[in-house]
């Protein structure tokens, strides 16, 4: 497995959120993590970067424990990380935004580029120029999945991905995971929208109060009327 999670334990001071989260995720997969709000999966994604030290359990990625190493060692060994808020650089253009972005290439990896990226998202292409101040929220979206790209991560952590945005552009944001997804890249995404989830994952953990209690097949769980009745039905 690329990522391994073990009995995973988070606190927000005395707030047990992660009580033994336990996931895998392999090679060229893409992995939906779903579940109600606060059920843990923001905190799930934060554990995995060291952004939240884990309180107990283990965080190992291509075989080694991340355990005590800060967000910017976990990111140059090979994790990037796109957060809710969309942290965009406002008052830099989109070139200079994904420039910020620019790691040294990985071995066995094609690296990202510009030209690359503004295949993936072609409005960006248009925009080069504009100060990311000025986008809108779909626009910012693809800029921070862009920036995070052209560090050339092996594995790719997006955190409620189509939240907020407008259908058209939730379909856009789709199909540019499933290109990520034939380009081999590893995903793993934490969402409310269960139709998106499903139209990019291959597989599902669903989260309950910081517990994992369903995992399988996304097809498997579209068929499960009672389990996503019980975990996820609001």
């Amino acid at each position: 497995m690329l990522l391994d999670l073990r009995e995973v334990h988070a606190h927000y001071g005395r707030a047990h959120i992660l009580q033994g989260v336990t996931l895998s995720v392999a090679p060229g997969e893409v992995l939906a993590l779903l579940g109600r709000n606060g059920a843990g999966k923001s905190t799930t994604m934060k554990a995995i970067m060291g952004l939240v030290r884990p309180s107990g359990g283990e965080v190992r990625f291509e075989g080694t424990d991340l355990a005590g190493r800060e967000p910017h060692e976990i990111a140059r060994a090979g994790i990037g990380y796109v957060p809710e808020e969309r942290r965009i650089f406002t008052e830099l253009t989109v070139a200079e935004n994904l420039s910020v972005g620019r790691r040294p290439p990985r071995a066995g990896l094609e690296p990202w580029s510009e030209a690359r990226i503004f295949e993936i998202f072609p409005p960006l292409a248009a925009m080069r120029a504009r100060a990311g101040g000025r986008m809108s929220g779909g626009e910012q979206q693809m800029l921070t999945i862009g920036r995070t790209l052209m560090g050339n991560p092996r594995l790719l952590l997006l955190d409620e991905p189509s939240e907020g945005l407008a259908p058209v552009i939730v379909e856009r944001m789709a199909d540019a995971i499933l290109r990520l997804k034939r380009e081999g890249l590893t995903v793993l995404l934490s969402e409310q929208n269960l139709h998106f989830a499903r139209i990019v994952a291959d597989r599902a953990a669903v989260l309950e109060k910081g517990r994992i209690r369903w995992e399988g097949a996304m097809d498997a769980l579209m068929a499960d009327d009672a389990a996503r009745a019980e975990f996820l039905a609001v």
